[in-house]
């Protein structure tokens, strides 16, 4: 049944009597309202009358404006409202992501409110995969990461989306890759306060989250260790990798590990000096002292750390230089005096003439 304005008035009472509303008169919502016909303009539901500690935690939010307006947007139809635990509620588990998606995957809505369409991202990413695909309630959702009614802004030091916030929001499901984070020289310096330090955003991304197994772990380490990125890709490993073949060849985690990550001063990282054998053990079978003489990151352009290597690019620098030169200067002498023979034997050709 519609009014005169087209708007659906009418309640599936079926509907409404199997909600979580299903116990409660049309009048503890609709106080405005005492017979028929109603009037013209009766007043808006206000969801906190009843809600007052979920509308509390909506002021103040991203969504405050939810505040001053039945909930529907999250929860569904409002006469079919029903328990957060059933399978068909809007806030279920299985189903937040599309329920978020509605605004957060509409292009003009991200557009008009500064926003990065980030649905398609998660739909895409291991934990929406785990979600949809395999069905496990215990995957990441957007509430898991944002909250469910006090959502602030990432901006926000009180949001579990803060950039500081973040490895403790990520751990609330991950704790064991936690512990090993705090542990590392990532998570040390992050908790000194320098706003460098890298959290779990900056190697995995807040939505678009890959499988581990499909991360190319060197060119995220090289977004903040560029040197080090380009004497990588100066090695075997790295060029091995650049023609395609992504099986058994070293990248940045397999040697420096993944999340408790140590500097080479510590003598309980794969990287020591002391541990250099086991680390390379483990792909290069019969690994020696010798052999872990190897520099990963040599710099030739170093002389100070690199002094015989930098010697010999500069000698074959040099040695290049002088070839290339004399050749040059060889094929201009040459030149010059096959011209001067051609010239020569025309003169010598027309005085017999």
């Amino acid at each position: 049944m519609q009014d005169a304005a087209g708007h659906n008035v009418g309640v599936d009472a079926n509907l409404f009597h199997a909600s979580v509303h299903g116990g409660l008169d049309c009048t503890a919502c609709h106080a405005d309202i005492h017979g028929y016909p109603h009037p013209d303009h009766p007043a808006q539901v206000n969801c906190a009358n009843c809600h007052s500690e979920q509308a509390g935690a909506l002021v103040g939010s991203v969504h405050e404006h939810a505040s001053r307006q039945p909930c529907t947007a999250c929860h569904g139809d409002a006469h079919a409202i029903v328990s957060k635990d059933s399978p068909k509620s809007a806030a279920y588990p299985l189903n937040i992501p599309a329920t978020c998606g509605r605004c957060h995957g509409n292009a003009s809505m991200a557009k008009q409110h500064h926003l990065s369409n980030v649905y398609p991202q998660y739909v895409d990413s291991i934990h929406g995969f785990a979600l949809s695909k395999e069905g496990l309630l215990v995957a990441a959702n957007c509430s898991s990461c944002h909250g469910d009614h006090h959502i602030l802004s990432h901006k926000d030091p009180r949001s579990p989306t803060y950039r500081t916030n973040i490895p403790k929001t990520c751990g609330s499901c991950h704790a064991g890759i936690l512990a090993k984070y705090m542990a590392g020289i990532h998570g040390q310096a992050m908790e000194q306060g320098n706003p460098q330090a890298p959290v779990c955003t900056d190697c995995h991304t807040a939505h678009a989250i890959s499988a581990p197994t499909m991360a190319e772990s060197t060119q995220v380490c090289g977004n903040c260790h560029q040197p080090q990125l380009t004497t990588y890709r100066d090695t075997f490993h790295s060029k091995v990798s650049s023609l395609g073949s992504y099986i058994d060849i070293a990248r940045c985690s397999d040697c420096h590990g993944e999340h408790g990550i140590l500097p080479a001063s510590n003598p309980r990282s794969p990287v020591n000096r002391a541990n250099l054998v086991r680390t390379c053990g483990r792909c290069h079978a019969g690994a020696n002292a010798g052999f872990v003489k190897y520099e990963p990151h040599a710099n030739p352009h170093n002389f100070r750390r690199f002094p015989i290597l930098s010697s010999i690019r500069l000698f074959m620098v040099l040695l290049i230089t002088c070839v290339m030169t004399f050749f040059v200067l060889h094929s201009v002498l040459w030149l010059i005096r096959s011209l001067v023979e051609k010239v020569q034997s025309r003169t010598a050709k027309g005085g017999r003439s």
